[in-house]
């Protein structure tokens, strides 16, 4: 995924995003029941953010286990560690980053920072619909070498839900929520809702409470699914009234083809 915000301006945010799974079911051959049989999950995630002076680089390696609690519903208990590498670089410091007391000591110099953290997660998934809570920064950033820009970091959490309906053959809906908390920053609130045609295409639409609102659209192949977002920031968010553009592509490996476009969500 790469996600370019503020196009235009000098040190905007460039973000760039990839991910790799694995559940051992898939690769043992459990077809379409892969996602009810299935026990344990590997996934790595590898995000890299430039924004201004910094280029933040974060690696989490991550393990879920899978328990079947009924014919349709699963709970997915997971966890992770977070590896993230922060470089400074003191010749891009604006000038009110320049009269910060704690990052203005890199003015015209370099400086880097490592932090390791941990993540946990909870899910309960169905068919048709799902109901997660995960808390990143369990820790707080209290391992972390190198300069330090901050002491600590604040515990986000991070809850999820989503519900899926196929209403006729050529079409289903799609609809998802997050709400996420942090204490030194507003709570974020975000929901969308997805048209998919034909298990090949979608249209969809979302919002950012007091933020932006977005629209995306995407095509599914049995191996291969394509997407786009166009986000708009809202008028009232105090936000630069540039737009954001989000590309999105994954690719499937292992596993039955004929299940995988009713993945989506």
């Amino acid at each position: 995924m790469v996600r370019n915000q503020w196009a235009g301006f000098d040190g905007a945010p460039m973000g760039y995003f990839l991910s790799a799974e694995v559940d051992f079911a898939e690769l043992s051959g459990a077809g379409a029941d892969a996602a009810l049989t299935g026990k344990n999950a590997f996934g790595i995630n590898l995000f890299q953010d430039q924004y201004g002076p910094f280029n933040d680089t974060e690696l989490i390696i991550s393990y879920a286990s899978r328990i079947r609690i009924s014919e349709k519903f699963n709970l997915r208990l997971g966890a992770g560690v977070n590896s993230n590498f922060v470089q400074l670089d003191g010749n891009r410091l604006s000038s009110e980053e320049a009269g910060d007391a704690v990052i203005g000591q890199y003015i015209n110099s370099f400086a880097q920072m490592r932090v390791l953290d941990f993540n946990l997660g909870a899910a309960l998934t169905h068919e048709n619909f799902y109901v997660s809570y995960g808390m990143q920064q369990v820790n707080r950033g209290a391992i972390q070498s190198g300069d330090v820009f901050f002491e600590r970091r604040a515990t986000v959490s991070v809850v999820q839900a989503g519900f899926r309906q196929t209403l006729s053959e050529n079409l289903s809906l799609a609809t998802n929520f997050m709400y996420r908390d942090q204490v030194d920053l507003p709570a974020n609130v975000e929901f969308n809702l997805k048209a998919l045609f034909a298990e090949r295409v979608w249209v969809g639409a979302g919002h950012r409470v007091d933020y932006a609102n977005n629209f995306h659209v995407g095509f599914i192949w049995d191996s291969l699914r394509l997407g786009y977002v166009y986000e708009m920031p809202m008028t009232r968010s105090f936000l630069l009234p540039q737009p954001t553009h989000e590309f999105m592509a994954s690719f499937f490996l292992f596993g039955d083809k004929t299940s995988r476009a009713k993945r989506i969500w």
